[in-house]
C-alpha cells in the first residue's frame, strides 16, 4: 500500500464519539466478556500484587497523551491508574507514560530500551499499530522490531515484566483508507512470538460500534470532549479487568 500523507493528520485528529451514552453501569462499559479474557497468566502483575506497588509503563502515540479528552487525566493511562488503584488498594498504582502523536513502534522500542531500567516496570503497556498503518509502513518491520524490544526487555527484567500490546482503535475511516488487518495480524503474530499478550482495542470498540454502546464520528461537535472522556473511561475500565484476569490466573 502507497502512504497516504493526509491519512495521518486526519485519523489523528478524530475524536471519539458515541451514537448514544455509555452504559456506565455495566462492567467494562459493556465490552465483550471474551476480549477481557487474559490469554496467559501475568505473572509480573501477581509478583507486584504481593508487594506495596504497581508500577507501569505505558508506550504509545496519541492516544497515551490526549486523544481528544479533556485533560491528561482524562486519558486512558490516567483512567487505568484510577480504576486499578480502587481494585488493588492497599497495592498502589505508578503509571508512567512515553511516547506522543505520531510515533512509531521504532520511536517506542528506543523509549523502553532507555526507561525500562529506570522505572523497572512490573507491565508495559504498548499501543501501536494506528500510526504505520495511516502511513503505510512495512508491518513486518513494525512486528520484527516489537519481538526484538520485547526480547531485550525480557533478557534485562524476565518475568518481573509483562507485555501487553494494545492495537489499533476502531475507525470507519481507518478501515476505510488502510490495510488496517495487515497490522492487526501482523501484531496477532508479533506477540505470540514474542511471548507478549495482545489487548485489542479494535475488537472491544467495534463491539460497542455495532451494539450501539460506543460509535466512532459520529456525535455533534459540542459533544466531543465529553465523549472522548467517556470512551478512554470505558477503555481504561475494560483493560483493568483484562489485567486483574491476568493476574489471577496466576494464583491458579
Amino acid at each position: 500500500m502507497s502512504p497516504l500523507p493526509a491519512l495521518l493528520a486526519a485519523l489523528l485528529a478524530l475524536v471519539l464519539i458515541p451514537a448514544g451514552p455509555a452504559r456506565a453501569s455495566e462492567p467494562a462499559c459493556g465490552a465483550p466478556a471474551e476480549a477481557l479474557e487474559a490469554s496467559a497468566p501475568l505473572p509480573g502483575v501477581f509478583a507486584a500484587l504481593a508487594n506495596t506497588e504497581l508500577r507501569i509503563l505505558v508506550v504509545g502515540s496519541a492516544s497515551t497523551q490526549s486523544g481528544g479528552t479533556s485533560s491528561p487525566a482524562a486519558t486512558w493511562p490516567e483512567r487505568l491508574k484510577a480504576h486499578l488503584g480502587a481494585a488493588i488498594r492497599p497495592v498502589s498504582v505508578k503509571v508512567e507514560v512515553f511516547g506522543g502523536r505520531g510515533t512509531t513502534a521504532a520511536d517506542h522500542a528506543a523509549i523502553l530500551a532507555a526507561k525500562a531500567a529506570e522505572v523497572r516496570p512490573h507491565l508495559v503497556i504498548w499501543q501501536l499499530g494506528t500510526v504505520e498503518a495511516a502511513r503505510g509502513l512495512p508491518s513486518e518491520v513494525m512486528a520484527e522490531t516489537v519481538q526484538q524490544a520485547v526480547a531485550r526487555l525480557g533478557a534485562t527484567r524476565g518475568e518481573r515484566t509483562d507485555v501487553l500490546l494494545m492495537d489499533q482503535q476502531f475507525s470507519r475511516f481507518l478501515r476505510g483508507n488502510a490495510d488496517v488487518d495487515l497490522y492487526r495480524d501482523a501484531l496477532r503474530v508479533a506477540a505470540a512470538a514474542s511471548g507478549a499478550q495482545l489487548f485489542s482495542r479494535w475488537a472491544i470498540m467495534r463491539h460497542w460500534v455495532e451494539a450501539d454502546i460506543l460509535d466512532l464520528e459520529r456525535a455533534p461537535r459540542r459533544q466531543r470532549v465529553e465523549v472522548a472522556d467517556r470512551l478512554h473511561d470505558c477503555l481504561a475500565q475494560a483493560l483493568a479487568a483484562y489485567i486483574l484476569d491476568g493476574a489471577n490466573r496466576g494464583r491458579r
